[in-house]
C-alpha cells in the first residue's frame, strides 16, 4: 500500500457477507456497487468521476456505520501487524465490523493512491469535492471518528485513516493545486475544477490537532502511527502553518529529545538491533519534518518564535548532531540548523513590543547548547556526503563569528536559558567573581538565578551538578547571596542531592550546601 503495511486481515476481505450486515444500513444499489468494484480493475471503477465519487462515499459510509456500532475496539483492533489466514477468518466471525473497517480503509487508500498516480480526467478533487463550489464531502468525518477512538485504538485503522484524510485535504490547498495538471483520455489538458479551500481548513485543523496530540501523549513505536500523516502535512505551505499553530514544533522537539536518550541507552545486542533501527528511522522522519518547517522561518515571525521557545528545538537538533545515530539523521539535523543560522526577520518582522528573533538569536542558542563542540568533532570525521561537509563548514564559520561578538555573560545567559549546562570557562570561580551581580537580571528579579535553581531538578545529572557549583559560587561572590539563594528555595532543592547515587553530583551538592550555610567557606574548603 505504498509505504503503509497492508491490513493483517486482508485474507478475510473476499469473504465479507454484505447482506448479513444489516447494521451497515446499505441500500441495494450500494451493495451492488461494492460487488461490482470487487470484480473490476480499480482503474475501470475510477474512470468516471461520478461513479468514482459514489464508490468513495459508500466506503466512507461503511466506515461511519461500522464505527458507530463498535468497530475499532474489537478483536481486529488487537491483532498484531501480521497474522495467519486462519486468524483473519476467525476475526471475521468474531468481529465482522472490524474487518469491514479495515476493508473500507484499504479500498479508500487504494482510490487515493490510484488517483495520485493518474487516471484520465479523474482527480482526488473530482471524487471527494462536490457541487459547483467544490466543497469537501461531509462524509470525511468518518475518518476523523476513527482517529478519535482514543487510547491505542486500532493502529492500522488510525494510520490509514489519518494518511487518507491528509491526502484528500492536500488536494484542496492552493499551493498544491498549482502543481497538478489533468488530461482527458485523449491527452488534452482538462481545466481544473473549482475547489473550496475553506471547506478543507477545519478538517485540516482537526487532523493537525490529532497529530499534535499523538506526538504529545504517546512514545516509542506508537508515535509511528501519526508519522505518515505528519509527513503528508509537510507537503503544503498551508498545512505546515496549520500544524505549527497546533504546537507541532514543540511536540516534535520533545519526541526528538526523548528519542535521543533512548538511542543513547540502547545497547548493540542482537535483541536491540531491530528496536534501534526502528528508533533511528523514526528520529530521521521527525527531524525531516522539522527541517521542512525551517523553510517557513523567513515568512513567519510566529514560526520563528515557536522554534525559539524554551530553546527546545535547537537543543533537540544539537542532540541529533552530537549522538550522530546515522549519517542521514546528521545531514538533515545540520541542514535544519543551517537554515536557522541563516534566517532573517525582514519579510515578517516582530510585532510591536516583541523581541527580534533572527539568525543571531538562533546562533546564540546553538552556542549555549554546545553545537560548537559537536561541529568541531564533525570536522574531524570523513563524510562522503558533500552537503554535510558544506553545512559543517558554514555552521563552524557562523558560530565562531557570533561567539566573538558575544560577551562571556551572554554566553552564560544563553546556556542557562537553554538548560544545556556544560563545564567550561563560564563555570569557574573567576567568572563569578566578575559576573555575580549579573545574576540580578535585567529587571532586578534574579531571573537567571531562578532558572539555575530550577535546573537543580534536571534529569541530567551533570546539569544538576553544574547548577550546584554555580549557585555555590553566586552565594560566595554576591553580597547577601546566601539569604537570596535560601529565599528562592535553593537549599531545599540541593539538600536531597547530597544523598544522590552519583558521587560527582553528591560532591557538588555537599559543597553547594556548605557554601550556603558557612560564612567563611575558604576555611573548610
Amino acid at each position: 500500500m505504498n509505504g503503509i503495511p497492508k491490513s493483517p486481515v486482508t485474507h478475510a476481505f473476499p469473504q465479507i457477507q454484505w447482506d448479513a450486515l444489516g447494521s451497515l444500513r446499505l441500500t441495494a444499489q450500494e451493495t451492488a456497487l461494492l460487488r461490482m468494484a470487487e470484480t473490476n480493475p480499480i482503474d475501470y471503477t475510477l474512470s468516471d468521476s461520478r461513479d468514482a465519487s459514489m464508490y468513495a462515499r459508500v466506503l466512507l459510509k461503511l466506515l461511519a456505520e461500522a464505527h458507530s456500532v463498535g468497530a475499532g475496539t474489537g478483536v481486529v483492533s488487537k491483532l498484531p501487524e501480521k497474522c495467519t489466514d486462519e486468524e483473519a477468518m476467525s476475526a471475521l466471525k468474531d468481529d465482522p465490523l472490524g474487518i469491514v473497517s479495515h476493508y473500507a480503509l484499504t479500498k479508500l487508500y487504494e482510490i487515493i493512491t490510484t488517483l495520485n498516480d493518474g487516471v484520465s480526467g479523474v482527480t482526488i478533487t473530482s471524487v471527494f469535492y462536490v457541487g459547483k463550489e467544490g466543497v469537501l464531502v461531509d462524509q470525511w468525518k468518518a475518518l476523523l471518528r476513527v482517529l478519535n477512538k482514543g487510547g491505542k485504538g486500532d493502529i492500522f485503522a488510525q494510520k490509514v485513516a489519518s494518511l487518507s484524510l491528509a491526502k484528500i485535504l492536500l488536494a484542496a490547498f492552493p499551493s498544491q493545486r498549482q502543481k497538478t495538471s489533468t488530461v482527458d483520455k485523449d491527452g488534452n489538458p482538462v481545466r481544473a475544477r473549482q475547489v473550496s479551500f475553506a471547506s478543507a481548513t477545519e478538517p485540516a485543523e482537526a487532523l493537525a490537532a490529532w497529530v499534535a496530540s499523538q506526538l504529545k501523549n504517546t512514545s516509542g513505536a506508537m508515535v509511528g502511527v501519526c508519522i505518515p500523516s505528519l509527513k503528508a502535512l509537510m507537503e503544503a505551505h498551508e498545512s505546515r502553518v496549520i500544524f505549527c499553530k497546533s504546537g507541532g514544533i514543540k511536540y516534535i522537539s520533545r519526541q526528538l529529545r526523548a528519542g535521543s536518550k533512548t538511542t543513547k541507552t540502547l545497547t548493540t545486542s542482537i535483541d536491540n538491533k531491530k528496536k534501534t533501527q526502528t528508533s533511528v528511522q523514526q528520529l530521521y522522519e521527525l527531524v525531516f519534518c522539522l527541517w521542512v518547517l525551517t523553510y517557513e522561518l523567513n515568512a513567519s515571525y510566529q514560526i520563528r518564535a515557536d522554534f525559539a521557545k524554551d530553546g527546545l528545538p535547537i537543543s533537540a537538533l544539537v542532540d541529533m548532531v552530537s549522538i550522530a545515530p546515522r549519517e542521514k539523521v546528521v545531514r538533515v539535523a545540520l541542514s535544519s540548523l543551517r537554515n536557522m543560522a541563516t534566517c532573517d526577520a525582514d519579510n515578517s518582522p516582530q510585532p510591536s513590543g516583541q523581541p527580534r528573533i533572527d539568525d543571531k538569536h538562533f546562533l546564540g542558542e546553538m552556542i549555549a547548547c554546545g553545537l560548537m563542540k559537536a561541529v568541531d568533532h564533525l570536522r574531524d570525521r570523513q563524510f562522503t556526503d558533500p552537503d554535510i561537509v558544506e553545512d559543517v563548514k558554514c555552521l563552524h564559520k557562523l558560530l565562531i563569528e557570533n561567539y566573538k561578538e558575544m560577551s562571556r555573560w551572554e554566553v552564560y545567559k544563553n546556556e542557562i536559558e537553554a538548560g544545556h549546562l556544560q563545564w567550561g570557562s563560564v563555570h569557574t570561580e573567576a567568572f563569578f567573581k566578575e559576573n555575580a551581580r549579573m545574576m540580578e537580571g535585567s529587571d532586578g528579579d534574579f531571573r537567571p538565578l531562578k532558572v539555575l535553581i530550577a535546573l537543580l531538578s534536571s534529569t541530567d545529572e551533570e546539569i544538576s551538578a553544574i547548577a550546584c557549583f554555580d549557585i555555590g559560587e553566586f552565594v560566595r561572590h554576591y553580597p547577601n547571596g546566601r539569604a537570596i539563594a535560601k529565599r528562592l528555595g535553593a537549599k531545599e532543592l540541593v539538600m536531597p542531592l547530597i544523598e544522590h547515587e552519583n558521587p560527582e553530583l553528591q560532591r557538588h551538592a555537599l559543597q553547594c550546601v556548605s557554601k550556603i550555610m558557612v560564612n567563611n567557606w575558604e576555611y573548610v574548603k
